[in-house]
């Protein structure tokens, strides 16, 4: 059976068709990207870290750690993104966030679906990353709860639109070494209401996983409150050269 598209719908895709959320060629339906952008993805899969979840060139085991997680284990339990922060991945997420894109969250909250499927189930609570009121006002919404809210609706997990607040203003961490994103982050979020995620078992959303001290000051909030454990689930992360093991 074929699917019926409204007359309305119709003359409103002549007249903005849908684009690539990456280069912004014209492509047959939303969120889609075109073929030459869609063949540079590079999807984050098994075998991977069991913790942070960097890929592996070689199959270790379902309970493999990396070396930087062994040496240092994060404070969540595991950490999950869709894709490698990269080419067109890099590009459709900075026109999500930067270039007044909100549309494409959900066809990147169902690329983290898959990502995290073993995550998100009925009970779990969502908790997006917040942004300083000041950020969110010359923004105009929060990259990160728009994914969470897409998430929440496709998975029938709980979400939380408030759990985590941003009590002081951070600086931008690009450029920023690994040591003064961590000092940059410290004591800058708390959790609102401890009761929303005392016993909960939580996933954090965020857009992009980079050094990983964002996820980790969110995570070690959101235990002090009493969370059960946390996840972290992103729609990117950083590979750095020579990472993969």
């Amino acid at each position: 059976m074929g699917v019926t598209i409204s007359p309305l719908a119709a003359a409103f895709d002549l007249v903005l068709p849908p684009r690539c959320p990456a280069c912004g060629v014209i492509v047959d339906g939303d969120g889609r990207f075109c073929v030459d952008c869609w063949s540079g993805l590079r999807f984050v899969a098994a075998p991977q870290c069991a913790c942070c979840g960097v890929p592996f060139v070689h199959d270790q085991g379902p309970a493999a750690r990396c070396g930087a997680c062994l040496a240092e284990p994060p404070p969540w339990r595991r950490a999950r993104a869709a894709l490698v922060y990269d080419g067109a991945a890099r590009t459709a997420l900075l026109r999500f966030k930067l270039a007044d894109k909100p549309q494409l969250a959900p066809m990147m909250a169902s690329m983290m679906a898959r990502a995290g499927a073993d995550m998100l189930a009925p009970g779990v609570l969502l908790v997006p990353v917040p942004l300083h009121r000041w950020r969110l006002w010359r923004r105009g919404f929060n990259q990160a709860l728009l994914l969470a809210r897409a998430l929440a609706r496709g998975s029938g997990a709980a979400l939380s639109i408030d759990g985590l607040v941003r009590v002081r203003a951070t600086l931008p961490s690009v450029g920023l070494g690994a040591a003064a994103r961590a000092a940059n982050v410290r004591g800058a979020f708390r959790v609102a209401d401890p009761a929303v995620v005392s016993g909960r078992a939580v996933v954090l959303v965020d857009d992009v996983l980079t050094s990983g001290a964002t996820a980790a000051a969110c995570t070690k909030a959101l235990l002090a409150a009493g969370a059960a454990t946390v996840d972290v689930l992103t729609f990117a992360r950083v590979v750095r050269e020579g990472e993969s093991a």
